[in-house]
């Protein structure tokens, strides 16, 4: 596991605060939903999982340049760097560290199909 992610860790911004609570592009969607989140390092911006149907993480990543994100699970501080497919190590970023403890995974409850695990990568 590498230390600092990123070249010179340019790719994080401890001082952005999440995008929200949820995936940005999944709330926008109707029937949007997500496994887990993932909150880029870089610009705070709070995406679905490469579980998820729609991998709104890895979109961003690949559309912004931006190679770092953080799980954005309650409990979870782990750092992935999409550019080197490696985790990594971070500093603390600003809060919240994660989707609030009352929120579903998967999420949001009233949008999750019966059969996700059957939706799932």
């Amino acid at each position: 596991m590498s230390e600092t992610p990123g070249p010179e860790n340019s790719s994080i911004d401890v001082t952005v605060k999440p995008s929200g609570a949820g995936c940005v592009e999944c709330l926008a969607e109707p029937d949007g939903w997500w496994v887990h989140l993932r909150r880029c390092a870089q610009c705070g911006h709070i995406g679905c999982c490469d579980s998820s149907p729609a991998q709104h993480a890895t979109a961003h990543f690949r559309e912004s340049g931006h190679p770092v994100v953080q799980s954005f699970e309650p409990g979870e501080d782990w750092f992935w760097d999409y550019a080197s497919e490696t985790a990594a190590r971070g500093p603390r970023l600003a809060d919240p560290q994660s989707h609030p403890g009352d929120q579903t995974a998967p999420g949001p409850a009233d949008r999750v199909p019966e059969d996700w695990r059957d939706r799932i990568h």
